[in-house]
Formats: C-alpha cells, sequence, structure tokens
C-alpha cells in the first residue's frame, strides 16, 4: 500500500503514531538503492568540489563557487548520519561502514558521536530535559547569543581534531580520562549537560574502531603536514569547507524546534508541537535542510519513516486532515522564514512577550 492508494480512505480519527504505522506502512521500508546513490553522489560530489576549490586561487569566484559547493554537497553527505540514528539492526546492510568511509571519518565525524545518543533525543520522558543532547531552552535568548550559537560551528573542526588527535590516546594512557572523554567529548550536543552513557558488548568495539580510524587520520594529517605532502593551504580550505558545514547545521537547527521546553517531559502532541516542518520550498531551504530535515516535526512524530518519504505524507496528512488539527500548527513556512522571525524575537532583550505569543499560536 502506498501514499496513492491510501488516499482513497480518509484518515481515521484515531491519528496516533500507530495508527499512522498502519495507514502508510509501505512508506516505512527504506530505498537502500536511492540511500546509497544519493548518499554516494553527494559525498563524491562535495569531497570533488573540494578538491577543486584547492587549485582555485583565494578570493576568486571559482573558490567561492566550489567551496561553496562542497560546503552544501558535504552537508547532505553529512547529514546522513541522522538516518543512520534511525536505521534498525540489518536494515540497510554496510550503510554505516560506507558512510563513516566516505565521509565520517575524513571529515573527523565518526557516526559513534550520534548512533546510540540520537534517541535520547526522541525520547518521551527525556525530550527537552537535562537528558536529551540536542534540545536546550532558548526562551529569552537575544540576538548575540543566537549569532554566537551559530558561529560556534566554526570552532568544531579545530574542536575535533583535539578530540581525536590528542584527547583519544591521552585518555587511553591515563585512565581516569576516559570516562569524561567519553561522557562529555563524544556526542554531538546543543545542551552541554548531558552525559553520554558509556558503550558496552558491540556499541564498544564499534566505538573503539571508529574512534582509532579517526585517531589515525588526525596523526597521518599532522604527519603528511610536517614532512611537506600536505600543504597548510589544505588543511585551512578543509577548515573553511567544513566549518561552513558546520556553521550552516547550527543555523538550521535553530528552526527545528521552538525550544520552548524550560526542562518538564511533554507527552507525543507536545513533542510534535515544539517541532517544526518547513513546509514552504525554497532553493535555501531544500539545500540547507537536506534528507528529510524539512519536515522535522512529521520525523518526530513517525521517526521510523525515511527521509524520502516524509514529504509524501507531510503533504498527504495536510490534504486530508481538518483545519482545526495539531499537525497543522507545525508548517511553519521556509527557513528564511523562519530564522527572520527567531531574529525579529531575538530583538527584544528577554524575547518573553513573544514566546508567550509563540506558544499560544502553536497551542503549549
Amino acid at each position: 500500500m502506498d501514499v496513492t492508494a491510501a488516499s482513497a480512505k480518509p484518515l481515521h480519527a484515531d491519528l496516533s503514531p500507530a495508527a499512522l504505522h498502519q495507514r502508510f506502512s509501505s512508506e516505512f521500508r527504506p530505498r537502500r538503492w536511492l540511500y546509497w546513490l544519493d548518499f554516494t553522489l553527494s559525498a563524491v560530489a562535495g569531497w570533488g568540489l573540494f578538491a577543486w576549490s584547492l587549485q582555485a586561487p583565494l578570493g576568486t569566484a571559482l573558490h567561492a563557487t566550489t567551496t561553496l559547493g562542497a560546503i552544501f554537497a558535504l552537508l547532505r553527505a553529512a547529514l546522513f548520519i541522522h538516518e543512520l540514528a534511525h536505521l534498525r539492526s540489518g536494515e540497510l546492510p554496510w550503510f554505516a561502514t560506507g558512510w563513516n568511509l566516505l565521509l565520517g571519518i575524513p571529515a573527523l565525524t565518526p557516526s559513534l558521536m550520534y548512533v546510540g545518543s540520537h534517541m535520547d533525543h526522541h525520547r518521551r520522558a527525556g525530550f527537552g530535559t537535562d537528558e536529551d543532547p540536542e534540545y536546550v531552552s532558548m526562551t529569552g535568548w537575544g540576538r548575540l547569543r543566537l549569532a554566537l550559537f551559530v558561529l560556534t560551528g566554526a570552532v568544531v573542526p579545530v574542536l575535533m581534531a583535539l578530540r581525536w588527535g590528542l584527547v583519544s590516546p591521552l585518555s587511553r594512557l591515563v585512565p581516569p580520562l576516559r570516562r569524561p572523554a567519553i561522557e562529555r567529548m563524544s556526542t554531538l550536543v546543543i545542551n552541554t549537560r548531558y552525559r553520554r552513557p558509556l558503550p558496552r558488548g558491540k556499541a564498544l568495539r564499534r566505538w573503539n574502531r571508529e574512534e582509532n580510524a579517526a585517531m589515525l587520520v588526525v596523526w597521518a594529517a599532522v604527519a603528511g603536514v610536517a614532512l611537506g605532502w600536505i600543504p597548510v593551504e589544505a588543511v585551512f580550505q578543509f577548515w573553511l569547507v567544513t566549518a561552513g558545514v558546520w556553521t550552516t547545521n547550527q543555523a538550521r537547527t535553530l528552526v527545528a524546534h521552538g525550544y520552548f521546553n524550560e526542562g518538564e517531559p511533554v507527552d507525543v502532541e507536545g513533542q510534535l508541537l515544539d517541532s517544526v516542518n518547513l513546509d514552504v520550498w525554497s532553493p535555501l531551504t531544500v539545500l540547507v535542510a537536506p534528507v528529510g530535515l524539512r519536515y522535522h516535526a512529521l520525523h518526530h512524530y513517525l521517526p521510523g519513516l525515511p527521509y524520502h518519504s516524509l514529504g509524501r505524507v507531510h503533504r498527504q496528512l495536510i490534504r486530508e486532515l481538518p483545519s482545526d488539527a495539531p499537525y497543522r500548527r507545525t508548517a511553519k513556512g521556509s527557513l528564511e522564514e523562519m530564522l527572520k522571525h527567531l531574529w525579529g524575537r531575538a530583538a527584544h532583550a528577554s524575547g518573553l512577550d513573544l514566546v508567550s505569543e509563540d506558544r499560544a499560536a502553536r497551542g503549549l
């Protein structure tokens, strides 16, 4: 049964995740060929444009164009890590290995930094609390804090090099450092209070493989620069591209949720209404929120839905749901509109008045 066939039947009164899962059951099957083709083309295009940018003189139009192209292509490839976090064991054989070899390890962002921890962001009891690595209340944030949040992406590539090249070997040599290295320095977070549980069993073996590979990449690069095999300009360009990927993703993260929750657990509908669907097409929205991340609210309601099915299911729901359905309130327009709204809200010293208005509009 696909969405087209399902559209012949009206939506049931029961719009629970279980009922929608049953109705759109065929949409939950990942298309293996599409995952491999989409990711591989994105990664090859990204690294190819990166290599081209190395040949272009700094400050030229060619350099700017190839650098931007590399940023957006590698961002798309990198964000398949989100799909990795949701794929069930054996659902897409070897895809995690391919992702790490083509993107994660060379970009110093192995999948261990997200796979395993991301599901804490979806847990009903943990969402929006200190146990959620990807949520922090932004109530009252001003423009300076918003700008700093985005610009910290420029520092991340340096921190990644230090994490794998320095902290990894030190934490092996000095055992007391190992726990804080894993708990506090090995996860992609925006909530700095989050503590990562120590990996065990199969997860620990995967962790060690990926960490050792990232450590080798850092030290190989250091040796290459020291021996003159890798130009310093190439290191700068690597930083420029990866910093661009990180800062762009930070901007997208700002509009993934409302971030109004002050640490209290919420129900399924509360999690839905704190999440955002960017349902107005624009080139910037498509580039900055690829791999299904435009439909972040639907993803939180049906987290097992593959990225290639989110758009179809979203459009089907919008066509059939009544005008007062809570799901419709998650549709917020384009990325540009959301960022403009957020910037305007942050202009107020505390932002509390606009936050209250936003809460009322979202039914929170």
